[in-house]
Order: C-alpha cells, then sequence, then structure tokens
C-alpha cells in the first residue's frame, strides 16, 4: 500500500516563503507511470489543485500560483518526492496542503487539476500553512 507523508508546513508572515516536502512509500513499480501533485483546502472551501507534475515530466500549475509556487521532483521511478517551493506567500493562502498520488494516471496534468475524488488515488494527511498578514 503507498503512504505519502507531507513535511514543512508551518506559519510565515505575507511574503514569507516555506518548501513542502512529501515522500512517496510502499509499492511504486519501477515502470508506473503517474501524476503526482499538491493540493490545498481553506477552512469552508473546497479543495483545489495547485501544481500537478508526471513521471513524464510534464507539468500544470494553477494560475493563482504561477511565478510564485513552484512544484518540482525528484527519483521519479521507485520512490517519488515531491517538493512545493512557495515565495511569496499571500495570506489567502493558508490552508491545509496535501499531496498526492495517482499510479497509472490517465489524466493530463491540466485535468488532475481539477476537481479530483480521494478514490481516485493515494492523498497525504495534509500540512498546515498559515500565511499572517
Amino acid at each position: 500500500q503507498v503512504q505519502l507523508v507531507e513535511s514543512g508546513g508551518g506559519s510565515v508572515e505575507s511574503g514569507g516563503s516555506l518548501t513542502l516536502s512529501c515522500v512517496a512509500s510502499g509499492y511504486i513499480h519501477s515502470s508506473a507511470t503517474y501524476c503526482m501533485g499538491w493540493y490545498r483546502q481553506a477552512p469552508g472551501n473546497e479543495r483545489e489543485g495547485v501544481a500537478v507534475v508526471d513521471s513524464d515530466g510534464a507539468r500544470s500549475d494553477a494560475d493563482s500560483v504561477k511565478g510564485r509556487l513552484t512544484i518540482s521532483h525528484d527519483s521519479p521511478k521507485t520512490k517519488p518526492t515531491l517538493y512545493l517551493q512557495m515565495n511569496p506567500l499571500k495570506p489567502e493562502e493558508t490552508a491545509t496542503y496535501y499531496c498526492a498520488l495517482f499510479l497509472a494516471c490517465t489524466m493530463t496534468t491540466n485535468q488532475a487539476l481539477g476537481p479530483v475524488r480521494d478514490s481516485f488515488g493515494n492523498w497525504g494527511q495534509g500540512a498546515l500553512v498559515t500565511v499572517s498578514s
């Protein structure tokens, strides 16, 4: 069973920076194709996609984060690790950030930014990011 563990959440002032990490473990076949992305959910809001990459290197970012939040990953085939560099952060980006892994992904990275059912993939426990004004 695949497990995802996020780290790097915390509190920063507006304009500050944070980097989130997500490590996947469990059975991930070396030839597996996948999509892996960051999503966030603020209190009272729907979950939204932030940025997604796939095992071929394609990438999509939400318009609201382009140029400020950057997704990257390494060890792509056996133990993918996902990062999200966030700089500068805005108060309205206070949310719980979730990492997700979709094995045998048939979505484009742009499609994966859209509403995705929990059952479609594996999800981390979330990392809280608080941005004060």
